[in-house]
């Protein structure tokens, strides 16, 4: 028999509806959530009642405690994998801060809903249990942290919210997902051939997202430095370029030791260095700036954090893959 831990922490798929009509998030407690999911006979499932919280309120120090209880469950060899129920908003980002900092081979699946669940057409029932046979599926072992939604199963790294309500809420532009569940069976059609993990050793730092767009000068890179980021990534456009407005703030936190990872707004493609001017991509790396080859900025964000609380000096391999 498989043994799932089944860990909750809020969203809406543990949401209830309020007196004024609204949602409260993460109302309903882990064993409420259990018990809306008929599971298959062949499956046992633990409950861990972690947080009750919308997924706004996640961040490293959240991330990090949930992290200690997936590792937890693991501790029990007789486990076959973990699912994390949790908020779309921030799923993304908190599956792919446990898909590199989490070093254990057993399916860790987190899923979510758009719908709540008295919703007419919710989705938290097919979520849910798609999620939990897919924690129980050997052939989801050694594959990482992955996102089940809508019956597609997606990898951390390139998973993203891509509409605010509809139930095909999640995509992987330009990857795909790696397979479906379709009447309880579960397939993949490809893995990720690499995969990389790293152990927090220090506090992890304040990490910035910093937007380009025309006209954007040194404004919010200096205010970041000013908040103490130890970190920043700049979401550039195209192939990782910025306007020359920003460069000055740009080189003075390099100089003052800031970390500056380039990403881009496009939804496909690699930053590169294709161009010569000031702000280009080459301009950039000549002046210490890591290029983040097709890392979104939130996923940048993630790794280039972890990466800087972890005893490694963070270089342009890391954004290799």
């Amino acid at each position: 028999m498989e043994k799932i831990s089944l860990i909750t922490t809020g969203g809406t798929i543990a949401s209830k509806e309020t007196t004024n009509g609204m949602l409260a998030s993460g109302a309903l407690s882990g064993i409420e959530l259990a018990s809306l999911c008929k599971l298959p006979n062949h499956i046992e499932m633990k409950v861990v009642d972690l947080f009750r919280i919308s997924s706004m309120s996640m961040g490293f120090e959240k991330m990090e405690r949930l992290k200690r209880a997936i590792q937890k469950e693991l501790e029990d060899p007789d486990v076959t994998g973990i699912v994390v129920t949790h908020g779309t908003d921030t799923l993304e980002e908190t599956a792919y801060f446990l898909d590199v900092t989490i070093k254990d081979q057993r399916p860790i699946v987190l899923t979510g809903s758009q719908r709540s669940p008295k919703d007419v057409g919710t989705d938290v029932y097919s979520n849910l249990r798609n999620s939990i046979l897919c924690a129980a599926s050997e052939l989801l072992y050694d594959v990482g942290v992955v996102v089940v939604f809508n019956e597609r199963i997606y990898s951390a790294k390139y998973v993203k919210k891509v509409h605010a309500s509809n139930l095909q809420g999640f995509e992987s532009f330009g990857y795909g997902y790696l397979g479906i569940i379709d009447n309880d069976i579960v397939s993949i059609y490809q893995k990720p051939l690499h995969r990389e993990c790293f152990d927090i050793h220090h506090r992890i730092p304040r990490v910035d997202i910093i937007k380009c767009h025309t006209g954007a000068d040194g404004l919010f890179i200096e205010a970041s430095v000013k908040k103490g980021a130890k970190g920043i990534v700049l979401e550039g456009v195209g192939r990782g370029q910025v306007t020359p407005e920003m460069i000055p703030a740009i080189q003075e936190a390099i100089d003052n030791g800031v970390t500056i990872v380039m990403t881009t707004s496009a939804e496909e493609g690699k930053v590169y260095p294709a161009y010569d001017y000031e702000g280009s991509a080459f301009d950039l790396k000549q002046r210490g700036v890591i290029l983040g080859a097709d890392y979104d900025s939130k996923k940048a964000r993630i790794k280039l954090a972890v990466v800087l609380a972890s005893e490694h000096t963070v270089d342009e391999k890391f954004f290799k893959y």
